[in-house]
């Protein structure tokens, strides 16, 4: 198992998350700002058969998939200072539908997704703001993207982003907190310090989740906690 995480996680999750596999800390200088310099979910969009990355994310993070034999195809579009090249790659996806402002997805991701239904959202930083979950179920800190899902008859908890770690700005979002693999939900930071933290753990424990808190502090937007099985 490779685990992207970005550089600035806190150390304890970072240690917390070696139990569970090869963690790759994620780290750009030069192509986008700061805060989200480091965020998976700004470099790559992930389906079960299919990783996309950005045509620009540095050369040495394309050798490490190559040597992991993880299955990968470069996108059309860099990922950029401003948005919304910085938003190309940051799309939602479960089993049905492709959630994103789509105006703004790389084109690529649009290519490999011709199965799904687009539902389009005004939000660009989708990924960063949703995590999609089996049986229709989303939890979410964007407003629009919550009444999106909602006239699809979707099973959707919002949360407030607010109490949510990110550099430089007055809060992050949910999805950027966590990442789900086996079954499992790993956040970084624990629920207990977010003013929603139990009605997440309820609505993930109803659809048969595990929650799992990698260390003891306020919920920290990693942009996404990316889990690859190896090749």
């Amino acid at each position: 198992m490779q685990i992207i995480i970005d550089a600035k996680m806190p150390r304890k999750a970072k240690e917390a998350l070696k139990a569970f596999g090869n963690v790759i800390e994620l780290e750009t200088a030069g192509i986008t700002y700061d805060a989200i310099s480091g965020h998976p979910d700004i470099f790559f969009f992930n389906t079960s058969r299919r990783l996309i990355a950005a045509a620009n994310l540095p050369h040495k993070y394309f050798k490490i998939l190559d040597e992991k034999k993880i299955k990968y195809v470069s996108g059309n579009s860099p990922v950029g200072m401003k948005y919304p090249d910085t938003a190309r790659y940051n799309a939602a996806s479960d089993g049905k539908y492709l959630i994103h402002r789509s105006d703004v997805t790389d084109i690529e991701i649009l290519n490999h997704s011709k199965d799904k239904e687009i539902l389009n959202v005004s939000q660009g930083y989708c990924r960063c703001s949703l995590l999609t979950l089996e049986k229709d179920s989303f939890i979410t800190s964007d407003v629009g993207i919550s009444k999106s899902l909602k006239t699809k008859g979707l099973n959707v908890l919002y949360v407030s982003p607010e109490g949510i770690l990110l550099q430089g700005f007055s809060h992050g979002f949910i999805g950027g907190t966590c990442g789900l693999w086996d079954g499992r939900v790993f956040f970084a930071g624990s629920l207990k310090y977010h003013n929603n933290g139990s009605e997440i753990k309820a609505f993930l424990h109803n659809l048969g989740y595990e929650t799992v808190e990698l260390y003891d502090g306020p919920l920290f937007d990693a942009g996404s906690i990316l889990f690859l099985n190896d090749g």
